[in-house]
């Protein structure tokens, strides 16, 4: 079995809400090799030169989750059902 090629991850939407002076939360809808679009959240932190860094999403907070449920409302328009 071949390796992750990110040459075949494809963005299809995506949509960023801050949720901290240096912190973004990005919710976005992904297709691997053309297939189905699924859904991903993420989480930037900008390091001490200001440089974008991305960090495991883990647990979040109240405010985090009501700043992203709008957009994964919005991301829901880019998704297929399962087959």
């Amino acid at each position: 079995m071949a390796g992750f090629d990110p040459a075949l991850d494809k963005e299809i939407w995506s949509e960023s809400v801050s949720v901290a002076d240096n912190m973004n939360l990005k919710v976005s809808v992904m297709s691997y090799n053309d297939g189905m679009a699924k859904l991903q959240i993420s989480r930037e932190r900008m390091n001490k030169d200001g440089q974008p860094g991305w960090a495991k999403l883990g647990r979040m907070t109240l405010d985090e989750v009501n700043a992203v449920m709008p957009l994964m409302e919005k991301a829901k328009e880019h998704l297929s059902p399962s087959q």
